[in-house]
């Protein structure tokens, strides 16, 4: 079974190539490496995730690696916790995130 790593502080500029790259680099077997992009712009958000092959160590990845630069930022790899469900994440509209009953300002025009 593969391992999930979360790889954070990641140079806009690194692309899944880049990515997988510098684990194989490392000498690690990557399945995948995938930069997470913003949905409307394209640009890297600045995380990505990279799963290992199996077999391959996941603790000692993120001890070797974890701080290591990668084009002049220093990495931050963890375990890759589990996606939450949409209904559980909250947002705005969602329930669980918004504002409530607290409109901070938002409100219709005021006459006096």
């Amino acid at each position: 079974m593969a391992s999930k790593l979360y790889v954070g502080n990641l140079p806009y500029e690194v692309s899944d190539d880049g990515l997988q790259q510098f684990f194989a680099s490392a000498g690690f077997r990557i399945e995948s490496a995938r930069v997470i992009r913003d949905m409307n712009t394209g640009r890297s958000r600045g995380f990505g995730f990279v799963e290992l092959a199996a077999g391959e160590d996941m603790a000692r990845a993120i001890s070797q690696l974890n701080g290591q630069s990668l084009e002049g930022k220093a990495l931050q790899i963890n375990e890759a916790r589990p996606q939450a469900r949409r209904s559980e994440r909250g947002g705005s509209f969602g329930g669980g995130g918004g504002r409530g009953g607290d409109r901070g300002g938002y409100g219709g025009r005021r006459r006096y």
